[in-house]
């Protein structure tokens, strides 16, 4: 027997003028990010084992791959939610409904796999991951993380018995790329050969503020499945991931902009 609720159509419509406003929001901030951002880039470099001649054995030879544009990359995650709000508030809507009355939602998952394993890599970079290899494995294990949110969903749809395996796999995913994070950050500290050499003060206020936002994200799935109070309604746990997926991501944006994108 699969969760089924009953959501009127008011309340339907509801949450598609919601999904309109915070896409205009997200759009409005994207265009923003980019057209008034300077022209700050971070490199990302390849590692390719090489044989070096002089040493006689092999070593890894860095290249410059690309040089990423970071206030389009900034603007990008916010781009991608505003197609994905758009979307599911006028020709998806059909689709959205019947899900979200299902218990489901299969966009956010698929939105959120693309918008915050991309912002996963941007907060690497500040940190100093310029690895292509360890950004690809960055946004792999966020978007992986994202993904068995939407199999705990396909799971769960059996309101009587809760099968918690997808959420406990993507929370083992998710927490990789925040110990990279940490490790990388801690480690340009500790090895800073003086104040001016360390981190700037925005990435210091950027790495507590979005692993807070992002275990958020799992906290509300798991009032939802475990219907504590307001999430007892799947409308408000949708209501709440929409407004957290807003917040994390204007706070990301706009601690970039103030650190490093801001016009001088």
């Amino acid at each position: 027997m699969e969760r089924k609720i009953e959501v009127s159509d008011k309340k339907m419509n509801g949450l598609r003028r919601f999904n309109l406003i915070m896409g205009f929001f997200h759009l409005v901030q994207g265009v923003l990010m980019i057209v008034l951002s300077n022209d700050t880039t971070y490199p990302v470099y390849t590692n390719f084992l090489s044989f070096n001649m002089e040493e006689l054995r092999l070593m890894p030879e860095q290249n410059l791959l690309f040089e990423n544009p970071f206030g389009i990359a900034t603007g990008i995650f916010l781009l991608l939610s505003a197609v994905a709000h758009f979307s599911l508030g006028t020709f998806g809507f059909k689709w959205y409904a019947k899900n979200i009355r299902n218990h489901q939602n299969p966009a956010r998952y698929v939105e959120y796999s693309l918008s915050s394993a991309w912002m996963i890599v941007l907060i690497g970079q500040l940190t100093g991951i310029w690895d292509a290899g360890a950004l690809l494995a960055m946004f792999g294990l966020t978007a992986a993380m994202n993904l068995f949110g939407l199999l705990m969903e396909t799971m769960n749809k059996n309101p009587e018995k809760t099968d918690w395996s997808a959420f406990w796999f993507g929370s083992i995913a998710g927490i990789i790329p925040w110990i990279m994070i940490v490790w990388y950050f801690v480690g340009s500290i500790v090895s800073a050969p003086s104040a001016d050499a360390k981190p700037p003060a925005f990435v210091y206020a950027i790495i507590p503020t979005l692993f807070v936002f992002f275990n958020t994200f799992a906290v509300n799935m798991y009032l939802q499945y475990k219907k504590v109070g307001k999430w007892r309604d799947y409308v408000y746990g949708e209501r709440m991931f929409i407004i957290l997926s807003l917040a994390a991501k204007t706070v990301l944006a706009w601690f970039i902009f103030a650190g490093t994108l801001a016009p001088v």
